[in-house]
C-alpha cells in the first residue's frame, strides 16, 4: 500500500537529487502541493560525484551543517604537464561533501516544508489527457501506478528520460559529455583544505584529474574525458596510473562512474505542464562539470515559478518559460559564454597549460581566480 496522503498533487517532481529536493521545497513552501518520486531506496545514492561545493551563498538552501562536511577548502591548485603548479585562494571556500547525508537533508527540508516523498519509487512515464500531461506512472514494489498532478517536474539527472517523454530534445554530442570515472581512496597523506586538479594529454586529454580531500588520510581522486576523446580502458589505465605515481600507498574502498554534461543548457527546459531542473537541463558548468549548486539554484527558481503557476492555473511553456528567463539571468548566458571556450581548453596542447601556468604564477594566490585562469 502506497502512503499518500492525497489522489492528485499540484506537482510531483521526479528525482530526490540536489535540484528536485530543492524545487520540491521553494514550490511547497509557496502553496503548492508536491510529492517527490525517487526511484532509490534514500536520497543521494548512488553517489555519482566528486563531491565538492562553494561555501557561497549555501544557507540560501539548506542550514549548514558538520555532519555532512567532509572537509573544508580554502584552496586549489592546478598542476600544469610539466610538474608545476598555482594556487588560488580567490575562489571563496568550499566544502567536500558527505553528498548521501547532504542530499538527504535536502531533501528532508523540502518535507518540513510540506512536501510528500515516497522513495523506490521509478517514474515509468507521463500521463495524458487529451494531449496534455496530467500525471506521472512509477513502478512502486514491482506494482504500477499513476497519481495526478498539474504540473512535473524533470530533476533525474543526466540520464534524463523525463524530457524525452515530452518530446524534448535531450540528446548530447560525444564532445558535449564527459566520461567520469571516481575512486574513493584511504591510506594516503594529504592536506585536507586543498583541492587538486591536474591537466595534460598524459593523464586526462581534454579534461582533468581532480584530488578532492574527505580527511587527511582520504580523498576522492577523479578522472573526466570528454566522450569525443576518450576509448575503452582510457578512463581506468589512466586512474590507476596516476594513483600509483601520486599516492603509491593508497588502498580503494569505492567506486562511482557516469556521465557529465558539459553542454549549454538546452534550448528548451519547459513545455506545456512541464519543467526540467539540474542535469535533465544540462545546467552544468560546461568546463568543471560542477553542478550541485547550479542544480539547486535551478531548483528555487523553477520551485517559486511553479507555486506561482500553481496560484494563477496557467501551465502553459510560455508561463513556465519564466523560469528559463530567470534562469539565463543568473546563470545560463554566463554557461553559454563559458561553451563557447570549452573547445579551446579540450583542445590546449600540454605546452600551452605549461605556459599558463607559469604566466600565473607571478600572480598573488589571494588574487589568483579561475576566471583569470581561463
Amino acid at each position: 500500500m502506497i502512503n499518500l496522503l492525497q489522489e492528485k498533487y499540484d506537482i510531483v517532481v521526479i528525482g530526490a537529487g540536489p535540484a528536485g529536493s530543492v524545487a520540491a521545497r521553494f514550490a511547497a513552501e509557496n502553496g503548492a502541493s508536491v510529492l517527490i518520486l525517487e526511484r532509490d531506496r534514500e536520497p543521494g545514492i548512488p553517489v555519482r560525484c566528486a563531491e565538492a561545493i562553494p561555501a557561497e551563498n549555501l544557507e540560501e538552501y539548506i542550514e549548514i551543517d558538520d555532519s555532512w562536511i567532509a572537509c573544508k577548502i580554502s584552496k586549489a591548485r592546478l598542476h600544469s604537464p610539466n610538474g608545476n603548479f598555482i594556487e588560488m585562494q580567490n575562489n571563496g571556500d568550499g566544502y567536500v561533501l558527505e553528498r548521501r547525508l547532504f542530499d538527504s537533508a535536502l531533501c528532508a527540508k523540502a518535507i518540513e516544508c510540506g512536501a510528500d516523498f515516497l522513495t523506490k519509487a521509478n517514474a515509468t512515464g507521463l500521463v495524458y489527457d487529451d494531449k496534455r500531461i496530467s500525471g506521472v506512472k512509477f513502478n512502486y514494489l514491482n506494482t504500477e501506478h499513476q497519481i495526478a498532478c498539474n504540473l512535473v517536474i524533470g530533476a533525474d539527472g543526466v540520464e534524463s528520460v523525463v524530457g524525452r517523454w515530452a518530446g524534448i530534445k535531450t540528446n548530447l554530442s560525444p564532445q558535449d559529455v564527459d566520461s567520469a570515472l571516481q575512486f574513493k581512496v584511504s591510506n594516503i597523506h594529504i592536506e585536507d583544505d586543498i583541492c587538486h586538479f591536474y591537466f595534460g594529454k598524459k593523464y586526462s586529454p581534454g579534461g582533468y584529474i581532480w584530488v578532492f580531500p574527505k580527511s587527511v588520510n582520504s580523498a576522492n581522486i577523479g578522472i573526466a574525458i570528454p566522450g569525443n576523446k576518450s576509448a575503452d580502458n582510457l578512463l581506468l589505465d589512466n586512474l590507476n596510473n596516476f594513483i600509483t605515481e601520486k599516492f603509491p600507498t593508497a588502498k580503494i574502498s569505492n567506486i562511482v562512474f557516469g556521465g557529465i554534461p558539459i553542454s549549454a543548457t538546452l534550448d528548451e527546459i519547459t513545455k506545456d505542464n512541464l519543467m526540467l531542473v539540474g542535469d535533465a537541463a544540462r545546467q552544468v558548468n560546461p568546463v568543471t562539470g560542477g553542478g550541485i549548486m547550479q542544480g539547486m539554484l535551478a531548483g528555487k527558481l523553477a520551485g517559486k515559478v511553479a507555486a506561482e503557476a500553481v496560484r494563477k492555473q496557467k501551465y502553459d511553456w510560455k508561463f513556465l518559460a519564466t523560469y528559463h528567463k530567470h534562469w539565463n539571468k543568473y546563470l545560463g548566458n554566463n554557461h553559454r559564454n563559458i561553451y563557447a571556450l570549452k573547445a579551446k581548453f579540450i583542445n590546449t596542447s600540454d605546452e600551452r597549460f605549461n605556459e599558463i601556468i607559469e604566466f600565473c604564477k607571478d600572480i598573488p594566490p589571494q588574487k589568483l581566480s579561475l576566471k583569470s585562469v581561463l
